[in-house]
């Protein structure tokens, strides 16, 4: 038999003590947003969710990069496992999402979240896999807001000649093209030093961005208009997907509706409190819209939404209704 000398012996307990960490698996997530933020609090529900269902075994890694289009590509080419992003940039990639970024959709969080969660979410959903990617669930940013540094804006004429920014997603810049306004798409990580130099008098975005950003540094006035509801995705590599074992698959995608329900929760939070927020930051807050006057000045934009997008699918989701 032979005989271990004491200092290999050492080596090889070290080694199996070791092992399981050795084994674990690193799964990158990256989002454009702080940590203290509704992404924040659904990539960290993931990880603190998969972590704990595979007993270690997986980490998950959240890290924060402000260009989401360049997210989407590095997962779409697995460079990245996963990305959390709005929507807006996500059209071009799967053109079906460009019908859930039309605005005045969604009636409130309840239809726009039942929607999401039903058949049509899911067939959207299953719109990722032939463009190399893999829609995984629904998360959301919240209704978009207009907030400008020039003066209030109460009705759709206030808005006509603001440069604002928009998403990189054709969706949004020509409703505001319909509105008089000059949109400026650019990603989300240009937008405070264009905000500060003037390049744009304003921007569009959910209550809890614009607290989580401060853009009450750089914006004076907010309008809640609720013109967009602005859903959200996780959205993974599919390859990465795959090399799972199938119990581990399964628990991501447990450990994804607890993201999406993490992320929902701080969006409903931020809503109560966020408007209070930022009049307590200084804006100037303009709560009661018409918003039958912005929809009228839409008119032409929605007909070519008909005709460009799926007419039918639009029709679905304004007629949803939960079933009772």
């Amino acid at each position: 038999m032979q005989i271990i000398p004491r200092l290999a012996l050492g080596a090889l307990l070290a080694a199996a003590l070791t092992a399981p960490a050795l084994a674990q698996t690193e799964i990158t997530v990256q989002h454009p947003l702080p940590l203290q933020s509704h992404y924040g609090a659904g990539a960290t529900a993931l990880k603190e969710a998969l972590e704990r269902a595979t007993g270690g075994r997986y980490r998950v890694t959240i890290q924060r990069n402000d260009n989401e289009r360049e997210m989407i590509e590095s997962v779409q080419i697995g460079t990245l496992d996963c990305t959390i992003t709005s929507t807006g940039p996500v059209g071009n990639f799967v053109p079906a999402v460009r019908v859930v970024d039309v605005p005045f959709l969604f009636r409130d969080y309840a239809h726009a979240r039942g929607v999401l969660d039903s058949e049509i979410g899911q067939q959207l959903l299953g719109q990722f896999t032939p463009r190399g990617l893999t829609g995984v669930v629904w998360l959301e940013n919240g209704f978009r807001h207009l907030t400008n540094s020039r003066h209030a804006v109460n009705s759709p004429d206030d808005i006509r000649g603001l440069k604002v920014r928009t998403m990189e997603n054709p969706v949004h810049m020509r409703a505001f093209r319909a509105l008089g306004a000059l949109p400026t798409p650019m990603a989300f990580s240009e937008l405070v030093p264009a905000l500060q130099q003037g390049t744009v008098d304003g921007q569009e975005n959910p209550i809890p961005v614009i607290v989580a950003n401060n853009l009450n540094q750089v914006q004076r006035f907010l309008t809640l208009t609720g013109h967009v509801y602005s859903p959200a995705l996780l959205i993974c590599n599919p390859a990465m997907l795959q090399r799972l074992a199938a119990t581990d698959r399964t628990a991501f995608q447990v450990a994804a509706v607890a993201a999406q329900r993490a992320n929902r929760d701080r969006v409903t939070a931020d809503e109560n409190t966020g408007v209070e927020e930022l009049r307590r930051r200084g804006m100037t807050v303009t709560t009661e819209v018409d918003r039958g006057r912005f929809q009228t000045a839409l008119a032409a934009a929605f007909a070519q939404y008909e005709r460009e997008l799926d007419g039918a699918l639009l029709r679905r989701i304004r007629d949803w209704r939960a079933a009772q």
